[in-house]
């Protein structure tokens, strides 16, 4: 017989809902993000662009937004900053000129290589505090539940988009 008793009106039922714990996790995860790479001004969404430009040059916004599940009316703002701070370049599209597409700069591609070593840093750190076997757990849990609840999100992953927009397979 199913438990029909509401939650109980209390900060320890908010403290315990996976909702909040993921929410309060990515304010942390964001936060360790931006103490290993303060020395690239980059934030977490314009690291993850710029790893998508650099791994389909030649993408637009549109395809970007899927790749990296953003969604596409705050993208422009990123693609804004970055372009401004001369880290990735708007082209037009030869077949329709109102179409930009993005490649990285040699600046761009300078600071990707350069940041890594603080990006993994940042992932270890987010992690650390947990067992190996349990991060390994932790790891194909929530990659199981992204995947699961892909559509339910505002901006679904396609990182298929990606390559069918450019002609790759692969």
């Amino acid at each position: 017989m199913p438990n029909n008793k509401p939650t109980p009106v209390t900060m320890d039922a908010v403290y315990a809902a996976p909702g909040y714990l993921f929410r309060r996790m990515q304010q942390i995860a964001v936060s360790i993000f931006m103490e290993e790479c303060k020395a690239f001004d980059l934030t977490p969404v314009q690291y993850a662009a710029l790893v998508a430009i650099h791994t389909h040059p030649g993408i637009d916004a549109t395809r970007l937004s899927a790749v990296i599940a953003f969604d596409r009316s705050t993208l422009g703002s990123v693609i804004e900053r970055l372009q401004a701070k001369g880290y990735i370049e708007r082209k037009p599209a030869p077949e329709d000129r109102r179409i930009k597409l993005l490649h990285l700069t040699k600046a761009g591609a300078a600071v990707l290589s350069d940041i890594m070593p603080s990006v993994d840093k940042a992932q270890a750190r987010m992690l650390q505090p947990l067992k190996p076997a349990d991060r390994k757990t932790l790891l194909a849990l929530l990659t199981q539940l992204v995947d699961l609840n892909n559509e339910a999100s505002r901006v679904p992953l396609r990182a298929e988009d990606a390559l069918e927009h450019l002609g790759r397979s692969g």
